[in-house]
């Protein structure tokens, strides 16, 4: 019979673990009293409870009576039982309840450690009956929100588009990197890979054998700074009027000499004598006195042809418009190779028709390369070349330019052919607008490392994105965010 209640722990009980031992005879009386136990309760307990109100098998009320069936020394036969007058009055109840605490204490095999095992009496939960209503409204929220993140989604995809959300931030948040454990220049000096050790001289190599400072001085190899190369030639040192008279003296000096040794040996023909009228009469002598009026046509004509020749040599000497151009051309690449100089403005409104013909023509002229971003909000122009080309563009932009005068367009239909609302010199009236607010402001002005521009040309930006890829063709975009944050 198996043991309930009794630990886990401990030997197995079953058949094959246990060694088989010979029963005795008490031992099955022992088990026949028991037997015979159990099935007066189970009886007793089926007719005091009823079952379903059926009484017992009548095969089944005899199985408390003793019937003999065999020889009374055969051991192996089945006894027969019937119940008792007393048992049948008691009418005990079968006990389910398992083992009491005092039998499981009695077991060998019993762990106080463990504890007794407890039985956790089972709860009834309560029915909860939700309210009307209450998973249409939380349905209802659930769209709700995704409805709001739908539109959400439109919104961004539409400022992206439009490049709004690019001007709400106009600044670029840059992120400062921590300092390093140790400086470059400090590896070599100290033990380690931080300064947590720096007041302890064993740790710092200074005085040690493997130290990188020694007593040696290196010299690097001279070479020319770069900045020298932009600089000018240097100019020849000025004289005073004395000074130039005297040279221009000896000069002619020299060269008189030269001509009258020439003659002298016969190289060239020696020259006509300069007739004027106040030597007339010391040249020409006794022909003077016979003929004053031929000698006085003569003299004019000779001065009147040295006249033409003067001006004609002069007119050969003189360069044409091609070699001005060429020559204008070469001085202002000479400039240029002297060092790029870039300068940023910014206009309020550019709607006066002249003022961008004189922005366009005079970058033209003096060779110089940019843009020109026209926004309805700003306006920005960009321009790089050489130094002088650069100072002479400064002073347009600044001081020959007024900003606030406002001109009628010459070319009305030219005007109202494909020309921006904001760019039109006149309201949708047909008057002029109003630019008495109107000015013109300098960003930036320096020199620059390599040109940014191949040409000078102009370009219309509706929105600020568009103007930023504009300028991030030559990496210039802080430019707009610097116009956008000057007031």
């Amino acid at each position: 019979m198996e043991r309930r209640g009794s630990p886990g722990l401990g030997p197995r009980n079953d058949g094959a673990s246990r060694i088989q031992k010979p029963e005795t005879a008490v031992d099955k009386a022992a088990k026949l009293a028991a037997l015979k136990a159990r099935v007066s309760a189970a009886i007793g307990s089926s007719k005091a409870k009823g079952g379903l109100n059926v009484g017992l098998h009548p095969a089944l009320e005899d199985l408390g009576q003793w019937k003999p069936g065999g020889k009374s020394g055969d051991s192996d036969s089945k006894p027969s039982f019937k119940p008792s007058s007393n048992q049948t009055k008691q009418k005990k109840a079968l006990d389910l309840s398992g083992p009491s605490a005092e039998e499981i204490k009695s077991n060998p095999y019993y762990d106080a450690n463990l504890g007794a095992p407890t039985v956790k009496p089972r709860q009834s939960r309560q029915l909860i009956f939700n309210q009307k209503g209450k998973y249409i409204q939380q349905a209802n929220a659930l769209r709700r929100q995704a409805a709001l993140e739908a539109l959400k989604k439109k919104i961004a995809a539409q400022t992206r588009k439009a490049g709004i959300d690019e001007d709400i931030d106009v600044e670029k948040n840059f992120v400062v990197e921590a300092p390093p454990e140790i400086e470059w220049w400090d590896e070599g000096l100290v033990v380690g890979g931080d300064y947590d050790h720096i007041d302890d001289p064993g740790a710092v190599k200074i005085d040690t054998e493997d130290t990188i400072i020694t007593s040696y001085i290196q010299h690097p190899v001279a070479i020319e700074p770069p900045q020298d190369q932009h600089l000018p030639a240097p100019k020849p040192m000025y004289l005073t009027s004395q000074e130039q008279a005297k040279l221009r003296r000896q000069r002619r000096m020299a060269d008189l000499k030269e001509e009258q040794a020439k003659i002298r040996l016969g190289l060239v023909p020696a020259p006509p004598p300069k007739i004027k009228k106040g030597n007339l009469m010391r040249v020409l002598g006794e022909e003077a006195v016979k003929d004053p009026t031929a000698v006085e046509a003569r003299v004019n004509k000779e001065i009147a042809d040295r006249h033409t020749k003067h001006v004609e040599t002069n007119e050969e000497r003189k360069l044409t418009k091609e070699q001005k151009h060429e020559k204008l051309a070469r001085n202002q690449e000479k400039d240029v190779a002297k060092g790029v100089h870039m300068l940023a403005f910014k206009v309020n409104s550019l709607a006066n028709g002249q003022h961008r013909f004189k922005i366009s023509k005079n970058a033209e002229q003096h060779n110089l390369k940019g843009l020109v971003i026209m926004h309805p909000k700003q306006n920005l122009i960009i321009v790089e070349g050489g130094e002088h080309s650069i100072r002479q563009y400064k002073k347009l932009m600044l001081n020959r330019i007024d900003w606030t005068e406002n001109a009628p367009p010459r070319d009305r239909t030219a005007q109202n052919d494909g020309t921006r609302d904001w760019l039109r010199a006149e309201d949708e009236k047909g008057e002029l607008k109003d630019l008495a607010l109107n000015k013109c402001q300098l960003l930036f002005e320096g020199e620059v490392k390599s040109q940014a521009f191949h040409a000078f040309k102009s370009r219309v930006c509706e929105t600020d994105a568009e103007a930023r890829q504009a300028l991030s063709r030559a990496k210039l975009e802080s430019f707009w965010n610097m116009a956008k944050s000057t007031t």
